[in-house]
């Protein structure tokens, strides 16, 4: 399991209910994104945002990498601060 990890900074509350609320209204990840799930982490006092997006293996994570960062940057959260394309070592649910 890989991970495509996006920190952003400057990000609104309003423009984080639009691109929630773009998500919500999908049928699923924008083209050449085959991800298996998206998480949007959200600090509103310090104006950063954190999106995981994260895919079954290291080809499929690269391809999505590349059509993401293709995007519009009004198609995101905020100023795009650093991108990471890391390889998930441990996930464990806790209960």
């Amino acid at each position: 399991m890989h991970a495509r990890v996006v920190r952003f900074n400057d990000v609104d509350p309003e423009r984080v209910a639009e691109v929630v609320a773009r998500i919500e209204e999908s049928d699923g990840p924008p083209p050449g994104v085959d991800a298996e799930s998206v998480e949007m982490l959200y600090d509103e006092s310090q104006r950063t945002a954190v999106v995981v997006v994260r895919f079954e293996d290291v080809e499929r994570m690269e391809a999505g990498n590349e059509a993401l960062s293709s995007m519009d940057a009004g198609e995101t959260p905020g100023s795009r601060a650093s991108v990471d394309l890391c390889e998930i070592k441990i996930r464990r649910s806790m209960s």
